[in-house]
């Protein structure tokens, strides 16, 4: 089986939504029916055969470091540790410096989305996009803010808005191409969706790839009960 590109898993997340009822360890580590949420998101991956994986740390990365050490399931593990937040953006700066292939696929450490990654490669391959982020269909979307499409690139992004009943969200799955960096404020600390994302519309191509799929977020503890009642069976 051909090598999968790089992946960054931003797991540097202090989880202050989630204190109530996960208390002492980074959020992408909160159990989910035994086993850390990240850990059921690298199994996941595993199965596409990435080239290695970096794990973006902050808050008790050595938490993480204890668990995973330096590979799972014969995939490299390396760690980028953000000494002082560095906001979403400047995590995925920094972790951007570890890569090794032409594209990488960056996502969060405490969302999943069951997405075939090899489709979600193909169709940003072939589109030749710097950049291509997946999107799903949700129904009241207030949470999470919409993102506008003309085909299949990416117009507008929209502010989260209660009355809306359904739209388009960003899950947070994107597929970059490394030169992408070249893009980013030149700051070490900034927001990828305001100061990267919703800025840089327009200005450089961006892809949407639309996809259905089962998707879960555990920032609250309704989602992290979710996870923990459909985790067993989703994975069977």
């Amino acid at each position: 089986m051909e090598s999968f590109p790089d992946i960054i898993i931003l797991a540097g997340g202090f989880g202050t939504r989630l204190q109530r009822v996960v208390k002492d360890v980074p959020k992408p580590m909160a159990p989910v029916d035994g086993k850390p949420f990240l850990e059921w998101l690298v199994n996941y991956l595993s199965k596409f055969n990435p080239n290695k994986i970096i794990l973006s740390t902050g808050y008790k990365h050595e938490i993480i470091e204890a668990h995973f050490g330096k590979s799972f399931k014969n995939i490299p593990i390396v760690y980028s540790i953000e000494t002082d937040p560095l906001g979403t953006g400047g995590a995925i700066k920094k972790a951007l410096n570890l890569i090794e292939t032409e594209n990488c696929l960056v996502l969060n450490g405490d969302t999943f989305l069951q997405i075939d990654h090899l489709n979600f490669l193909n169709f940003h391959n072939k589109s030749n996009a710097l950049f291509s982020m997946a999107l799903k269909p949700m129904k009241n979307p207030a949470r999470y803010g919409t993102v506008e499409t003309d085909g299949d690139a990416i117009k507008k992004f929209n502010e989260k808005n209660p009355e809306l009943s359904e739209g388009l969200i960003n899950t947070g799955v994107y597929l970059m191409n490394k030169s992408i960096i070249k893009h980013f404020p030149e700051q070490e600390k900034f927001s990828f969706e305001t100061d990267f994302m919703e800025l840089k519309t327009g200005e450089i191509e961006m892809k949407s790839f639309i996809t259905d799929d089962y998707f879960i977020d555990i920032g609250i503890p309704e989602d992290y009960k979710k996870a923990n009642d459909e985790f067993p069976n989703l994975f069977n």
